[in-house]
């Protein structure tokens, strides 16, 4: 069924999620690529990368590789930058994200590969981690107690999809908001930047952590 907006004005808002999930998950392409990301927030994530300039972008989950091509190109926009895209498997990704020069892909356990990746890094890199994986409590909070640990102060580590059962009636219970939330209690160094979901419509309520000292 068709939605349009003059004909909808007054449906509940769980109905407009509804139709948003269905768009992200069946038909939301990248230059062709199947990106299962709300444009919505990917809008707010170049606001970010052109705000902080960071040096490296770490996507933990990529699946056909879409948003890590698009990360990659907000790079070649600015003049700067990689993408470190990590995976459990990369079997799917599109043959144009494994081509481009600023991505490196990296297969496998994200946390299990944390000094490899670390290695990867210089100490002076501004970092972004976008943390798009299983999506659990314990995988969730896990990656954040890992990874936080290569945000500078001013930067920032996005948590995607805390919108599980606080906002759709999808994904883990608990899930990454309650992580996301565990962690800012044990955390004092990071903040929630509710700033970054001001157009309302994010599929990361609380997911935007930026770093204070």
């Amino acid at each position: 069924m068709n939605y349009y907006i003059e004909d909808n004005l007054n449906i509940p808002l769980k109905k407009v999620l509804d139709v948003i999930q269905h768009r992200i998950m069946n038909h939301t392409t990248y230059l062709g690529i199947t990106t299962l990301k709300n444009p919505i927030d990917f809008w707010v994530y170049q606001e970010i990368i052109y705000e902080t300039k960071p040096d490296v972008i770490i996507e933990i989950g990529n699946y056909f590789g879409g948003s890590t091509l698009a990360l990659a190109n907000i790079c070649d926009a600015l003049g700067n930058g990689k993408v470190i895209g990590i995976d459990i498997s990369h079997q799917k990704v599109h043959p144009s994200v494994r081509d481009h020069p600023r991505i490196s892909l990296i297969q496998g356990d994200a946390c299990q590969l944390f000094e490899v990746v670390k290695s990867l890094l210089s100490d002076d890199d501004k970092v972004l981690v976008i943390e798009d994986s299983a999506h659990t409590f314990d995988n969730t909070l896990e990656v954040l107690n890992t990874y936080s640990t290569i945000i500078k102060p001013g930067d920032y580590f996005i948590v995607e999809d805390s919108i599980c059962h606080h906002g759709l009636s999808v994904g883990p219970q608990p899930g990454p908001y309650e992580a996301i939330e565990t962690f800012i209690k044990i955390n004092s160094n990071f903040e929630v930047d509710r700033s970054k979901e001001s157009f309302f419509l994010t599929w990361n309520p609380k997911g935007f952590l930026k770093r204070k000292r």
